[in-house]
């Protein structure tokens, strides 16, 4: 049987969980659940960072005991993992006395070694980071990391022969390019290699930091708190085995944020081959939440506190949001109105519209059982197909750590079967008394593809799709249920309410009226600033009825009314190519009648080969309403454009990018493509 064993960071307890925290540590926990649903042995630890003088300052100020400070703070995350539905194995603080004991043993291993020596050290010290830093490395006389003061200390200390380990690490790094990802983090460190590596102060005195594991060798120093802390991910283990008897390290996964990418990859791979201990065979960076194009922080008035989004909108779909959202290793800005048109999108109008549909049809139509199936058409085949597919893309993405796009294959299959039940209409053949067996058949296909929809999704959401199994009565129990053909008909449908309501997304207020500035021609510098572009969905597909060239589009933008725009694709897609696909939608174009029925924007497409339009495609996991932006170009307020001012600029492609003049267009920091040749336009 394969082992998985990952791990969060300990989190500091000198603040109170924010986002940044949920994410690594929901991240863990649905990589958890998935291995589990397909066989493997599984660990997972996570837990709390106790020592160091950020702990013991906060307990100074509040006039408290270090201990009862940071007893305190433990439970605060111990019970938001609680609420949110983390199943790790153990929770760790280095207050433990087990643990203490084997950093203890760690230090005297070196010592006894000659690894570890005592000199005096001076040099800027940072108290935020709890570490010194060379003039160097200051940036405007500042903590490069942090930005805060930094004070002049000359003091003796401990330090680990770090340095002499460089080559070997860097030998490590080379023949196994996959240890750190993504791997431009990889290069990120070898080019931090290249400079000579320091030997690293792994001590602070008691005299000004009493708070800490005190070093076997000498009771009057403490240990430097990052020592400390990197040596939990053994320590939590050590003395616990799988099932089967095996020992649980070496670390499949340590999950991190990029900003300690050096202590995790330079720091920790040192002190291991020191110790003669074998290294993690993962070390996974993700990237920030931002906000505005910063990074959360709550002394900023930026920071999301989980707890109020959860209490709001469920613990399932604030879990989905965050691993949907967020492509490991890249930044991805959090705002309200993403969540909100992600959950509706994703979660009421595709999944939860299907789930009901299906339940519905089924104790409507058939008591409450479901029916067997008589026959497989083109439509089921091409449906079962695609599940066998997705169930393919799930274990190849899942054992890449792909989280962002398994969650997207997984909603492509709901998707799928929304189209297939379009294509079949069982409420219309519901309504044909001989049509009894076809309707029959298209339910059961359907009902066994959400079946295997939701247990695709149970690490992700494992409350709402428990919830909607049951409906369809039935569960996920392992790796036997991610297969079709569970169904054999006549199961017994469960009640239920709709999984996930739809959210209500604030209308924007009516544009005031316009302006003398507003009513000033467009310059041509101005329009891409001006330009409202928007990830839109086309939902359905009709012909005009007055013009044979033009497609009659129902388009939903994340607004409150779905628009209607006509457009000329004709000769270049088909009904089916365009249902359900996402576009890129000219929002702020000014409405304008074509042959009879009013238009309501403009799809971009770039000029393909043999004269067709080929679409302009959003990133996959992009929330429908969504606004593009060109990098480097400020938005201004969206204002009603003419079509003669979108054609004073040029939009053109380049590496099957959308650009306008060198700057190149985004959805939140993800370039926007088309699969057309470089210098073709889009219009």
């Amino acid at each position: 049987m394969k082992n998985f064993y990952i791990t969060t960071p300990i989190y500091y307890v000198n603040d109170a969980p924010h986002i940044g925290h949920s994410y690594t540590t929901v991240l863990a926990d649905i990589l958890t659940r998935f291995h589990k649903l397909i066989g493997y042995q599984t660990f997972f630890l996570t837990g709390t960072d106790e020592h160091g003088q950020k702990v013991q300052q906060a307990a100074a100020k509040r006039q408290v005991d270090p201990q009862i400070h940071v007893d305190e703070y433990n439970q605060r995350f111990k019970k938001l993992w609680e609420k949110m539905n983390i199943e790790y194995n153990y929770f760790i603080r280095t207050t433990d006395a087990d643990h203490k004991e084997f950093v203890a043993e760690c230090l005297q291993k070196l010592w006894d070694k000659g690894e570890i020596y005592s000199k005096e050290y001076e040099g800027w010290y940072s108290v935020g980071e709890e570490r010194f830093f060379s003039e160097e490395e200051l940036v405007d006389g500042k903590d490069p990391i942090s930005g805060r003061p930094v004070e002049w200390l000359k003091e003796k200390n401990y330090f680990f022969k770090m340095g002499m380990y460089q080559q070997k690490l860097i030998t490590h790094l080379e023949e196994n390019p996959d240890w750190i990802l993504p791997d431009y983090r990889r290069n990120e460190i070898l080019g931090f290699l290249k400079q000579p590596l320091n030997d690293l102060c792994i001590s602070r005195p008691k005299s000004r930091l009493s708070w800490g594991i005190p070093l076997p060798f000498d009771d009057e120093y403490v240990t430097y708190v990052w020592f400390d802390a990197l040596i939990n991910y053994v320590s939590g283990v050590r003395n616990r085995a799988y099932e089967n008897g095996e020992p649980i390290w070496p670390a499949s996964y340590h999950l991190i944020g990029k900003d300690i990418l050096t202590t995790h990859c330079v720091y920790w791979p040192t002190m291991l081959m020191a110790l003669e201990i074998p290294l993690p065979k993962h070390v996974l960076a993700h990237g920030w939440w931002l906000t505005g194009g910063s990074k959360m922080s709550k002394s900023s008035g930026t920071g999301v506190n989980p707890m109020d989004y959860m209490e709001q909108f469920g613990v399932d779909a604030f879990r989905y949001f965050l691993a949907r959202e967020m492509v490991v290793g890249q930044d991805c800005t959090f705002s309200d109105d993403a969540f909100k048109r992600r959950i509706n999108s994703d979660l009421a109008n595709d999944l939860g519209n299907v789930l009901n549909r299906v339940h519905r049809l089924v104790l409507t139509n058939f008591e409450g059982k479901l029916p067997k199936a008589t026959q497989i058409d083109a439509p089921a085949q091409e449906l079962i197909t695609l599940a066998n597919q997705v169930r393919e893309q799930v274990f190849s993405g899942i054992t890449q750590v792909k989280l962002s796009q398994v969650i997207e294959d997984i909603m492509s299959l709901v998707r799928g079967i929304n189209r297939y039940l379009e294509i079949k209409a069982p409420w219309k053949l519901a309504k044909d008394p001989s049509a009894k067996d076809e309707l029959a058949s298209v339910l059961f296909t359907a009902a066994e593809a959400v079946r295997l929809s939701l247990c695709f999704l149970w690490p992700v959401m494992p409350t709402k799709t428990m919830e909607g199994l049951a409906m369809l009565g039935t569960t996920c129990e392992g790796e036997k249920d991610l297969h079709w053909g569970k169904f054999q008909g006549g199961e017994s449908f469960g009640e239920g309410a709709p999984l996930f309501p739809r959210i209500e997304v604030e209308k924007a207020p009516p544009p005031p009226a316009k302006t003398k500035e507003q009513n000033k021609p467009v310059l041509a510098t101005d329009v891409p600033s001006l330009l409202d572009l928007r990830c839109a969905k086309i939902i359905s597909v009709e012909d005009h009825s007055d013009a044979e060239s033009l497609y009659v589009l129902k388009v939903d933008a994340g607004e409150s009314e779905v628009r209607t725009i006509c457009s000329g694709l004709k000769k270049s897609y088909t009904p089916e190519e365009l249902k359900d696909r996402l576009i890129l939608l000219f929002a702020n174009l000014k409405p304008a009648p074509l042959r009879g029925i009013m238009s309501m924007g403009m799809l971009l497409a770039g000029d393909g080969e043999e004269g067709k339009a080929v679409l302009v495609d959003p990133p996959a996991n992009t929330p429908i309403g969504t606004r593009a932006l060109f990098k480097g170009i400020i938005p201004s307020e969206s204002r009603e454009l003419k079509i003669k001012d979108f054609d004073k600029i040029s939009l053109y492609v380049k590496d099957k990018t959308i650009f306008c003049n060198d700057n190149r267009l985004e959805f939140n920091g993800t370039p926007v493509s088309c699969d057309v040749k470089d210098e073709a336009s889009v219009h």
